[in-house]
């Protein structure tokens, strides 16, 4: 085991209470200890006609169910942010097992920015006029409710205002910096149960 300390112990006796010393060099680290927590692959999508764009996350989280509500961290310097703030929604996509080019795309993988993250999968509006993937597990449609603003990245508070729930397939997860699938397709266990067919 590889223990990397992000403050030492001098450094937390000469700070005030709750402020954190920098501590650039040890971000690696941080990251590398990360990719250790696989995490189910959404799509954000905010924007409408030439000027959507979206990402992919990994730290989308529910908040609350009552309201529903969800959150994830959006880097300050990211392309999406100016246009969620402007817009002032956005929606979730959770995507299947069978839907990795489209989370490589709103990563910019291929160097796509804005609307181009869109090509190659079907869309439809939700109640806020945010882009929903169809074909996609389930999808929300939120209003933002709150961006708080911490370090390089918002925290994104959403309400939800409209859930579609898509198929029982498998789902899209990322674990140590690749993805991998977890479940069936439906297709798989129809067939695994003999029901082809039925």
């Amino acid at each position: 085991m590889t223990v990397v300390s992000l403050v030492t112990p001098a450094s937390t006796a000469s700070r005030p209470f709750g402020r954190a010393a920098a501590a650039p060099a040890e971000a690696p680290s941080f990251r590398a200890a990360l990719r250790h927590l696989a995490g189910g692959v959404s799509v954000i999508t905010t924007g409408q006609g030439a000027d959507r764009t979206g990402l992919t996350v990994t730290s989308l989280a529910s908040l609350s169910a009552e309201p529903p509500t969800v959150m994830f961290g959006l880097n300050l310097s990211s392309s999406s942010f100016s246009v969620l703030a402007r817009h002032r929604s956005f929606g979730v996509n959770f995507l299947n097992a069978t839907q990795k080019q489209i989370a490589d795309r709103f990563a910019g993988r291929a160097g796509e920015k804005g609307e181009a993250r869109y090509a190659g999968a079907n869309w439809s509006e939700g109640l806020t006029g945010a882009p929903l993937l169809e074909g996609a597990l389930a999808t929300l449609d939120c209003e933002v409710e709150e961006l708080i603003e911490r370090h390089s990245h918002a925290i994104v508070i959403g309400r939800v205002r409209e859930v579609r729930l898509g198929g029982e397939d498998a789902a899209l997860i990322y674990w140590r910096g690749d993805y991998e699938r977890l479940g069936w397709m439906a297709e798989e266990a129809r067939t695994a149960l003999g029901l082809r067919g039925i």
